[in-house]
C-alpha cells in the first residue's frame, strides 16, 4: 500500500511540475551516460528528483549527454570537471540558490558564455527577471512541458553556433569601433572582445543588421529568441545589458535607442565616432 501511495504521490509531482505524466517516461532510475556521446552536454541543476529524473530522460532520449545536480554547490563542481554546452538551472534551490549559481557561472571561465536556461515557478517574476540581468539566456516556467524544454534547448543551442539566420548576413558588420562578426559569433569593441551571453550576441547581431528600423519587444521576441509568445520584459532586460556593453553612457545611449510606443531601434553612430577622415 505504501509502494502503491508513494508511486501515486511520484505521478501526481510529475503532473504538477512538468505537465506530463509518468508514464510517458521510461520506467527505472535515470543515470547520467557512463561515457560522454557526441550530443552536447546539458548540466541539469535541480533539487526536486522527479523534475530532475524526468528532464533528465527526455534529453537523454533527444541525444544529448546528461549530468545532473541537487544543488548549486555540486552543480558548479560539474561544471568545473566537465564545461557544459549549456545550464539548465532551477531558481529555488537549497544552500546557494540559483540566482547566485547563475552569477558565478557567468563569472568564471568555465561558463561565463555557457547557455543557461532558469527553471522559474510563475509567482517568481522579480527573481526572474533578476536572473535575466545576471545572464541567463531564456527561462521556462513551472509547471513546464518537458518536448517544451527540450526544444527550447535545441533552439539555444543552435543559436550558439549560428546566428546569421537570426540577424540575416553573414559577413562581418561594423558601426565605427564596434565590429560583429555573425559567423565568429564575435563581437569587439574598441579592439576589445566583449564577453556577450548567447541571447545578447543574437541581440546585438539582429539589431546591428537592421539599423534605423524600429521592433516592437513582441518582434523582437519573435525574430531573436523564436517565441511566438512570451515576457517582454526578456527584451528588456537584455537591452539593458547590451547597452552597458555596447554604448559610452548606458543611460543615454546613442547606439540602441528606445522608440517611445513602438520598442528599440540601432543608430548607427560610425560616422560621429570615426570622425569625418
Amino acid at each position: 500500500m505504501a509502494g502503491e501511495l508513494s508511486g501515486q504521490q511520484t505521478e501526481a509531482n510529475v503532473r504538477r511540475v512538468t505537465g506530463f505524466t509518468a508514464g510517458g517516461v521510461a520506467s527505472g532510475p535515470h543515470r547520467p551516460n557512463p561515457t560522454p556521446p557526441e550530443g552536447p552536454h546539458v548540466l541539469v541543476i535541480e533539487d526536486d528528483p522527479t523534475v530532475r529524473e524526468v528532464v533528465g530522460r527526455y534529453l537523454t532520449r533527444a541525444g544529448y549527454w546528461v549530468s545532473e545536480s541537487h544543488d548549486g554547490e555540486q552543480g558548479l563542481r560539474l561544471a568545473r570537471e566537465r564545461r557544459p554546452d549549456l545550464v539548465v538551472l532551477d531558481l529555488m534551490l537549497p544552500g546557494r540558490s540559483g540566482l547566485e549559481v547563475c552569477a558565478e557561472l557567468r563569472s568564471s571561465v568555465i561558463g561565463g558564455s555557457v547557455p543557461i536556461i532558469m527553471l522559474t515557478a510563475l509567482g517568481e517574476e522579480e527573481d526572474r527577471v533578476l536572473g535575466l540581468e545576471l545572464g541567463a539566456d531564456d527561462y521556462v516556467t513551472k509547471p513546464f512541458s518537458p518536448r517544451e524544454l527540450v526544444l527550447r534547448i535545441g533552439l539555444v543551442l543552435r543559436r550558439s553556433r549560428d546566428v546569421a539566420p537570426v540577424s540575416g548576413v553573414r559577413s562581418p558588420v561594423r558601426d565605427g569601433d564596434l565590429e560583429v562578426d555573425v559567423v565568429a559569433r564575435r563581437a569587439v569593441l574598441a579592439g576589445r572582445e566583449l564577453a556577450l551571453t548567447v541571447r545578447e550576441f543574437d541581440l546585438l547581431a539582429f539589431l546591428i543588421s537592421h539599423p534605423d528600423q524600429a521592433f516592437g519587444r513582441p518582434e523582437l521576441l519573435e525574430r531573436v529568441w523564436g517565441w511566438s509568445f512570451g515576457d517582454a520584459s526578456t527584451v528588456t532586460v537584455h537591452v539593458r545589458r547590451l547597452r552597458e556593453k555596447v554604448e559610452d553612457n548606458p543611460t543615454a545611449p546613442k547606439r540602441i535607442s528606445t522608440v517611445w510606443g513602438v520598442g528599440y531601434r540601432y543608430d548607427k553612430v560610425g560616422d560621429s565616432r570615426t570622425g569625418s577622415g
